[in-house]
Protein backbone atom coordinates (compact mmCIF):
# COMPACT_ATOMS: atom_id res chain seq x y z
CA UNK A 1 0.00 0.00 0.00
CA UNK A 2 1.37 3.57 -0.74
CA UNK A 3 2.29 5.76 2.08
CA UNK A 4 1.15 9.12 0.46
CA UNK A 5 2.95 12.19 0.30
CA UNK A 6 1.67 13.02 4.35
CA UNK A 7 3.21 10.04 5.30
CA UNK A 8 6.48 10.47 3.26
CA UNK A 9 6.55 13.74 5.17
CA UNK A 10 6.34 12.55 8.44
CA UNK A 11 8.67 9.61 8.30
CA UNK A 12 11.13 12.08 6.58
CA UNK A 13 10.73 14.34 9.58
CA UNK A 14 10.81 11.64 12.06
CA UNK A 15 14.24 10.33 10.81
CA UNK A 16 15.66 13.77 10.31
CA UNK A 17 14.79 13.95 14.77
CA UNK A 18 16.21 11.02 15.40
CA UNK A 19 19.29 11.45 13.53
CA UNK A 20 19.49 15.41 14.86
CA UNK A 21 18.93 13.39 18.26
CA UNK A 22 22.07 10.77 18.02
CA UNK A 23 23.91 13.76 16.76
CA UNK A 24 23.36 15.70 19.68
CA UNK A 25 23.60 13.18 22.05
CA UNK A 26 19.57 12.63 22.03
CA UNK A 27 17.51 9.93 22.05
CA UNK A 28 16.76 7.20 24.60
CA UNK A 29 20.22 6.53 26.28
CA UNK A 30 21.16 10.39 26.11
CA UNK A 31 17.76 10.71 27.99
CA UNK A 32 19.83 8.82 31.36
CA UNK A 33 21.35 10.67 33.23
CA UNK A 34 25.36 10.52 33.53
CA UNK A 35 26.59 7.48 35.51
CA UNK A 36 28.58 9.13 38.40
CA UNK A 37 31.93 7.21 39.09
CA UNK A 38 32.85 6.60 42.71
CA UNK A 39 34.83 9.47 44.16
CA UNK A 40 38.54 8.98 44.31
CA UNK A 41 39.96 10.43 47.85
CA UNK A 42 37.05 10.64 49.67
CA UNK A 43 36.32 8.95 52.96
CA UNK A 44 33.79 6.23 54.10
CA UNK A 45 31.12 5.74 56.11
CA UNK A 46 30.25 2.02 55.72
CA UNK A 47 26.32 2.41 57.94
CA UNK A 48 24.92 -1.36 56.88
CA UNK A 49 23.79 -1.97 60.26
CA UNK A 50 21.53 1.23 60.38
CA UNK A 51 22.00 4.74 59.18
CA UNK A 52 23.32 7.57 61.18
CA UNK A 53 24.76 11.04 60.30
CA UNK A 54 27.86 10.65 58.81
CA UNK A 55 31.19 11.82 59.92
CA UNK A 56 33.02 15.02 59.49
CA UNK A 57 35.34 14.62 56.37
CA UNK A 58 33.09 11.64 55.10
CA UNK A 59 32.48 11.84 51.00
CA UNK A 60 30.88 8.55 50.62
CA UNK A 61 28.29 6.80 52.44
CA UNK A 62 26.84 2.90 51.88
CA UNK A 63 23.75 2.21 53.13
CA UNK A 64 21.08 -0.75 53.14
CA UNK A 65 18.55 -0.03 50.16
CA UNK A 66 15.48 0.24 52.74
CA UNK A 67 17.48 3.44 54.35
CA UNK A 68 17.36 6.64 53.01
CA UNK A 69 20.60 8.44 50.94
CA UNK A 70 22.72 10.89 52.97
CA UNK A 71 22.65 14.79 51.54
CA UNK A 72 25.28 15.93 49.90
CA UNK A 73 27.31 12.69 50.00
CA UNK A 74 27.72 10.23 47.28
CA UNK A 75 25.53 7.21 48.21
CA UNK A 76 26.03 3.71 47.75
CA UNK A 77 22.89 1.30 47.79
CA UNK A 78 23.42 -2.11 49.35
CA UNK A 79 21.79 -4.88 47.60
CA UNK A 80 22.13 -8.68 48.45
CA UNK A 81 21.72 -9.86 45.36
CA UNK A 82 22.71 -13.56 45.29
CA UNK A 83 21.55 -14.53 48.94
CA UNK A 84 18.47 -14.13 50.96
CA UNK A 85 18.32 -11.29 54.06
CA UNK A 86 17.89 -12.04 57.39
CA UNK A 87 14.17 -12.74 58.62
CA UNK A 88 13.34 -12.16 54.25
CA UNK A 89 13.37 -16.41 53.61
CA UNK A 90 9.41 -16.59 54.27
CA UNK A 91 8.88 -14.05 51.82
CA UNK A 92 11.24 -15.70 49.25
CA UNK A 93 9.33 -19.08 49.96
CA UNK A 94 5.80 -17.84 49.15
CA UNK A 95 6.84 -15.14 46.72
CA UNK A 96 9.77 -17.06 44.62
CA UNK A 97 10.62 -20.90 46.26
CA UNK A 98 12.06 -21.86 42.66
CA UNK A 99 14.61 -19.03 43.00
CA UNK A 100 16.05 -20.93 46.65
CA UNK A 101 18.86 -22.91 46.03
CA UNK A 102 18.74 -26.76 47.44
CA UNK A 103 20.58 -29.79 46.96
CA UNK A 104 18.74 -33.05 47.00
CA UNK A 105 15.74 -31.06 48.09
CA UNK A 106 17.31 -29.32 50.77
CA UNK A 107 18.07 -25.29 51.06
CA UNK A 108 21.72 -24.46 51.10
CA UNK A 109 22.27 -22.06 53.83
CA UNK A 110 25.56 -19.73 54.62
CA UNK A 111 25.53 -20.88 57.61
CA UNK A 112 27.55 -17.55 59.26
CA UNK A 113 24.81 -14.80 58.83
CA UNK A 114 22.06 -17.90 58.28
CA UNK A 115 21.10 -16.75 54.68
CA UNK A 116 19.76 -19.11 52.00
CA UNK A 117 21.78 -19.11 48.66
CA UNK A 118 19.50 -17.87 45.35
CA UNK A 119 19.41 -19.92 42.15
CA UNK A 120 22.05 -18.70 39.48
CA UNK A 121 22.18 -22.09 38.08
CA UNK A 122 20.19 -21.18 34.46
CA UNK A 123 19.95 -18.40 32.57
CA UNK A 124 15.82 -18.80 32.99
CA UNK A 125 16.49 -18.63 36.52
CA UNK A 126 18.97 -15.62 36.90
CA UNK A 127 16.66 -14.16 34.35
CA UNK A 128 14.38 -14.14 37.36
CA UNK A 129 16.45 -13.01 39.94
CA UNK A 130 17.17 -10.17 37.79
CA UNK A 131 13.44 -8.84 37.72
CA UNK A 132 13.46 -9.51 41.43
CA UNK A 133 16.09 -7.65 42.15
CA UNK A 134 15.98 -5.53 39.45
CA UNK A 135 13.26 -3.51 41.31
CA UNK A 136 15.60 -3.12 44.50
CA UNK A 137 17.75 -1.43 41.95
CA UNK A 138 15.10 1.15 40.60
CA UNK A 139 14.60 1.74 43.86
CA UNK A 140 17.86 2.85 44.60
CA UNK A 141 17.80 5.23 41.67
CA UNK A 142 15.10 6.44 42.36
CA UNK A 143 15.89 6.92 46.54
CA UNK A 144 18.48 9.26 44.98
CA UNK A 145 21.57 6.49 45.30
CA UNK A 146 24.47 7.28 42.47
CA UNK A 147 25.67 3.53 42.77
CA UNK A 148 24.61 0.29 44.28
CA UNK A 149 26.89 -2.86 45.64
CA UNK A 150 25.76 -6.37 44.86
CA UNK A 151 26.56 -8.70 48.00
CA UNK A 152 27.09 -11.82 48.11
CA UNK A 153 28.82 -12.32 45.14
CA UNK A 154 31.02 -15.16 45.62
CA UNK A 155 28.28 -17.27 46.86
CA UNK A 156 29.46 -19.96 44.85
CA UNK A 157 32.04 -20.97 47.56
CA UNK A 158 28.92 -21.61 49.96
CA UNK A 159 26.60 -23.14 47.18
CA UNK A 160 27.77 -26.98 48.37
CA UNK A 161 28.96 -27.05 44.57
CA UNK A 162 25.58 -26.31 43.17
CA UNK A 163 27.02 -23.23 41.46
CA UNK A 164 30.50 -21.82 40.01
CA UNK A 165 31.97 -18.56 39.17
CA UNK A 166 30.40 -18.54 35.55
CA UNK A 167 27.52 -18.48 37.32
CA UNK A 168 28.02 -15.65 39.20
CA UNK A 169 29.49 -13.35 36.71
CA UNK A 170 26.59 -14.17 34.22
CA UNK A 171 24.63 -12.76 36.96
CA UNK A 172 26.30 -10.20 37.72
CA UNK A 173 26.27 -8.84 34.00
CA UNK A 174 22.49 -9.12 34.44
CA UNK A 175 22.90 -6.81 37.55
CA UNK A 176 25.12 -4.17 36.24
CA UNK A 177 23.60 -4.05 33.21
CA UNK A 178 20.27 -2.97 34.99
CA UNK A 179 21.72 -0.94 37.37
CA UNK A 180 23.50 1.02 34.46
CA UNK A 181 20.10 1.54 32.78
CA UNK A 182 18.79 3.67 35.14
CA UNK A 183 22.56 5.40 35.76
CA UNK A 184 23.34 3.64 38.67
CA UNK A 185 27.50 2.99 38.88
CA UNK A 186 27.90 -0.98 40.27
CA UNK A 187 30.55 -2.58 42.62
CA UNK A 188 31.99 -5.15 42.93
CA UNK A 189 31.38 -6.70 46.25
CA UNK A 190 34.68 -8.89 47.28
CA UNK A 191 35.50 -12.15 45.42
CA UNK A 192 39.06 -11.12 44.03
CA UNK A 193 39.79 -14.16 42.26
CA UNK A 194 37.62 -12.42 39.64
CA UNK A 195 40.34 -10.67 38.19
CA UNK A 196 39.95 -8.69 35.12
CA UNK A 197 36.72 -10.35 35.02
CA UNK A 198 34.73 -8.41 37.27
CA UNK A 199 35.69 -5.59 34.70
CA UNK A 200 35.97 -6.99 31.47
CA UNK A 201 32.81 -9.32 31.69
CA UNK A 202 30.57 -8.03 34.76
CA UNK A 203 31.65 -4.44 33.55
CA UNK A 204 31.63 -3.67 37.65
CA UNK A 205 32.69 0.52 37.80
CA UNK A 206 33.95 -0.33 41.22
CA UNK A 207 35.26 -2.41 44.12
CA UNK A 208 34.31 -2.59 47.72
CA UNK A 209 36.45 -5.24 49.41
CA UNK A 210 36.39 -6.69 52.79
CA UNK A 211 39.39 -7.91 54.57
CA UNK A 212 41.41 -7.55 51.51
CA UNK A 213 44.69 -6.51 53.84
CA UNK A 214 44.03 -9.42 56.16
CA UNK A 215 44.37 -12.08 53.42
CA UNK A 216 46.81 -10.13 51.40
CA UNK A 217 44.56 -9.78 48.10
CA UNK A 218 44.22 -6.16 47.56
CA UNK A 219 46.24 -6.03 44.72
CA UNK A 220 44.09 -8.11 42.90
CA UNK A 221 41.30 -5.10 43.12
CA UNK A 222 43.61 -2.01 42.73
CA UNK A 223 44.88 -3.33 39.47
CA UNK A 224 41.64 -3.88 37.73
CA UNK A 225 39.92 -0.79 39.38
CA UNK A 226 42.70 1.44 40.03
CA UNK A 227 41.89 3.76 42.77
CA UNK A 228 37.74 3.34 42.95
CA UNK A 229 38.62 0.65 45.43
CA UNK A 230 36.69 0.82 48.93
CA UNK A 231 38.45 -1.13 51.45
CA UNK A 232 36.91 -2.57 54.75
CA UNK A 233 38.83 -3.80 57.14
CA UNK A 234 37.30 -4.79 61.07
CA UNK A 235 38.46 -4.88 64.46
CA UNK A 236 37.86 -8.71 65.58
CA UNK A 237 41.38 -9.26 64.64
CA UNK A 238 44.77 -7.75 64.95
CA UNK A 239 44.87 -3.71 64.98
CA UNK A 240 48.28 -4.13 62.80
CA UNK A 241 46.12 -5.27 59.47
CA UNK A 242 43.90 -2.09 59.42
CA UNK A 243 47.53 -0.28 60.26
CA UNK A 244 49.37 -1.90 57.47
CA UNK A 245 46.65 -1.40 54.82
CA UNK A 246 46.70 2.87 55.70
CA UNK A 247 50.65 2.17 54.97
CA UNK A 248 50.25 1.03 51.87
CA UNK A 249 46.91 2.53 50.43
CA UNK A 250 45.56 4.84 52.96
CA UNK A 251 46.78 7.66 50.57
CA UNK A 252 45.17 5.97 47.21
CA UNK A 253 41.77 4.58 48.06
CA UNK A 254 39.62 4.51 51.31
CA UNK A 255 40.53 2.14 53.88
CA UNK A 256 38.02 2.06 56.78
CA UNK A 257 37.96 0.21 60.05
CA UNK A 258 34.64 -1.40 61.13
CA UNK A 259 33.17 -3.06 64.23
CA UNK A 260 32.23 -6.75 62.65
CA UNK A 261 28.51 -6.57 63.06
CA UNK A 262 28.28 -2.70 61.30
CA UNK A 263 26.65 -0.94 64.87
CA UNK A 264 25.32 2.71 64.70
CA UNK A 265 27.24 5.06 65.94
CA UNK A 266 25.95 5.90 69.61
CA UNK A 267 25.82 2.01 69.92
CA UNK A 268 27.25 -0.20 72.52
CA UNK A 269 30.41 -1.59 70.54
CA UNK A 270 30.42 0.25 67.60
CA UNK A 271 33.48 1.46 65.57
CA UNK A 272 34.51 3.46 62.85
CA UNK A 273 37.83 4.88 62.09
CA UNK A 274 39.57 5.89 58.23
CA UNK A 275 43.11 6.59 58.07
Amino acid sequence: MSVGEPGRNLRAALCLLLATAMLTGGGVAAAQAAIAPLPTGSQVSYQLGGAYPPEVGVGIVIRDRTEIPATGRYNICYVNAFQTQPGQLRWWKQKHPKLLLRKKGVLVVDGQWNEVVLDISTGPKRRALTRVVGRWITGCARAGFAAVEFDNLDSYYRSRGQLNRADSLAMARLLVKRAHAVSLAAGQKNASELGHRGRTIAKFDFAIAEECERYRECDAYTSVYGDRVIEIEYTDYSRSVFDRACAARGSRISVVLRDRLLRPAGSPGHWAQAC
